[in-house]
This record gives structure tokens, sequence and C-alpha cells, in this order.
């Protein structure tokens, strides 16, 4: 957490639940990624043209925010398992009807209950992770 800033944390979050409102009420769609990409990859119905835009500026922007902030991220990790990780969260988001994004911004924020014991769900296996990760890391 050395790199954590208040100051971009509330930006970003800000930023996340303006673009989350307005899908909302300019397109009447939910901003649940894993469903928008989902939705972006089949056939195509007429209903795929805001999706790829939506998903081109989620990945133009973590590019620009990359070549723009002082701080790198690790790039350490291998190949392989980032893959898995990849594969594990994508299982994750069908088992859940969604992904984080999905239940913790616009689930919550529609009360549904269902979002919120999947956000809790969530919150509470990040910290067992984390715990998990960190104890095994420093028992080397």
């Amino acid at each position: 957490m050395e790199n954590f800033t208040p100051i971009s944390a509330l930006i970003g979050g800000s930023l996340i639940g303006l673009a989350a409102t307005l899908l909302l009420l300019l397109n009447g769609r939910i901003a649940g990624i894993s469903g928008i990409v989902g939705g972006a990859l089949k056939r195509p119905t007429g209903d795929t043209a805001w999706r790829w835009w939506f998903t081109a500026g989620l990945l133009i922007t973590g590019v620009a925010a990359l070549a723009l902030s002082p701080v790198q991220p690790r790039t350490d990790f291998p190949l392989s398992m980032v893959a898995i990780a990849g594969f594990i969260v994508g299982v994750g988001t069908r088992l859940g009807s969604g992904c984080t994004s999905g239940h913790g911004v616009c689930g919550m924020a529609r009360l549904s209950s269902r979002s919120i014991v999947a956000t809790i769900t969530f919150l509470i296996t990040g910290m067992l992770t984390v715990a998990l990760v960190t104890s095994h890391i420093e028992g080397f």
C-alpha cells in the first residue's frame, strides 16, 4: 500500500460511479463488465456496438493511465500464472452471475440483495486470500 493515495482513489471511484450512472441513465444498461464483454463476444444482434465502445474505452483509459502514471506496476508475474488467474476470475463471474463492478457498484446501488451478498463474499474472499498469501510469503 506504499503507492496508495486517497485523492487518486477518490477520483478513480468517482469516475467509475459517473460512468456507471451515465450508462444506466443514457443507455438503460448496467455497467457490469463481464456482461458487457460477454455480450460483445456473442453473435451481432444490433446490441454490440456500445459494448465494443465501452470495452475500448476501458482499455484505452488503462493504457493512458499506465503511460502517464509515475508508478509502474509489477511485471514479473509468469504469464502462466496470469492466464490461470484470469481463467479463475472468468469462472467466478459466471458462477456469481456477474463481476465485482456489476455487483459492487451497480447492484448495491440498486439495493439488490443478491449483489449485496455477492459483494460481501468478494470482500471476505479477498481478505482471506491476502492473509493467506501474506502469511505464505512471510514464511520464506
